[in-house]
């Protein structure tokens, strides 16, 4: 059942709204068609159809877009969406053909800023939209003061003064910052895995550093092992690599081996396996097979401790 609108919260004004008269010195506020509005290019943050999206659409279909979107007009005439992404889906999820707007004359830097600092105030934020959204503003505030010097490595010497605004922005460290970027040297499937906290902030960051061939050789064994690597294991991993050493024998044997509090898993000799089994089945359905030879087994021996005992 869809919730009442009258006690859902009103959305939170982004920090460019703080004031009325700063909400006044943006600019005017326009109507302009949705169509008429296109995506920020390589926009890091995901706008996902949810319940807090459904709540959204509602709120506009009862009271309209409360916070206008920012927007910069293209050489082409069309517009390029600034800060509003997800007020924009919102509003299409609503039928609206118009969303209220602020049109700012922006610098590419400048409008990475904006974006970026817009989304940054939401209370959730995933591993991988805050690595690149911070990649993005570091890069943006550092093309202004005209360095180059991000994030060489995890925790370098090297010191890029945008790193100490953001850090401070983000009342967090220079170190946590670059840690962060590192995550957009994964391969899509990994940062996946961490968006999903299948693995970890410190591994990730470990694994970031492993070419895209070690990193797939990684995926293809925890998704053969069911288990994700430990920090310790990706140091290693990450020490071998720099080393140029890395190889598939070795990502798998480190892999492999038994992490404390991990659950044991049982290990079969396939060829033993493969010698039983039917020769036309398929992979994907050995393991229902055996579990259901199993199952049919134990009734098997089951019926026939019960004949023995009469």
């Amino acid at each position: 059942m869809t919730k009442s609108i009258s006690k859902m919260p009103l959305p939170k004004l982004d920090d460019l709204f703080t004031t009325e008269e700063e909400r006044k010195s943006l600019g005017n506020i326009i109507d302009i068609q949705i169509d008429k509005i296109d995506d920020f290019p390589d926009h890091p943050f995901k706008v996902i159809e949810n319940d807090d999206m459904y709540n959204m659409r509602d709120s506009i279909k009862e009271n309209g877009v409360l916070v206008p979107a920012i927007v910069r007009q293209k050489p082409d005439g069309r517009y390029e969406m600034v800060s509003g992404h997800r007020r924009k889906f919102a509003s299409q999820l609503a039928n609206k053909e118009t969303m209220p707007c602020i049109v700012k004359d922006l610098s590419d830097d400048e409008a990475i800023i904006i974006m970026v600092d817009s989304n940054l105030q939401r209370e959730e934020i995933l591993p991988s939209e805050r690595a690149f959204a911070y990649k993005m503003k570091l890069e943006a505030l550092c093309h202004q003061g005209k360095r180059t010097d991000l994030t060489s490595d995890q925790v370098g010497p090297k010191s890029c003064r945008a790193n100490e605004i953001l850090a401070k922005e983000e009342n967090t460290s220079t170190t946590q910052i670059k840690r962060f970027i590192r995550l957009t040297e994964l391969i899509p499937e990994l940062l996946d895995m961490v968006d999903n906290k299948q693995i970890a902030l410190s591994p990730a960051v470990e694994l970031s550093f492993l070419n895209d061939e070690e990193q797939y050789a990684v995926l293809d064994c925890i998704e053969c092992n069911v288990a994700t690597p430990s920090h310790a294991q990706t140091i290693r991993l990450k020490k071998l690599s720099q080393e140029g050493t890395l190889t598939t024998d070795e990502i798998e044997d480190i892999l492999s081996e038994e992490k404390p509090n991990q659950i044991p898993k049982i290990k079969f000799n396939e060829s033993r396996i493969r010698n039983v089994l039917p020769k036309n089945i398929e992979d994907k359905k050995i393991e229902d097979f055996v579990v259901s030879a199993i199952e049919f087994y134990g009734k098997h021996l089951q019926k026939q401790k019960s004949m023995e005992a009469r």
